[in-house]
């Protein structure tokens, strides 16, 4: 190792983008999209991301 790479600091520790509450409105607002797709092959996919959000909020 070299002198440059013992001396350089750790990143920043990330920050989270979205709050908890930002997460309940995702989930709400893809609940009624689902309503307005129900009959349309991509709906699965917004089911599932609906789903995944009820487990982080």
């Amino acid at each position: 190792m070299t002198e440059d790479t013992l001396k350089r600091p750790e990143p920043a520790r990330s920050r989270a983008v979205f709050s908890q509450e930002d997460f309940g409105l995702i989930r709400t607002a893809i609940a009624h999209y689902l309503r307005e797709v129900q009959d349309q092959p991509e709906s699965v996919k917004y089911a599932n991301l609906y789903h995944r959000l009820g487990r982080v909020a």
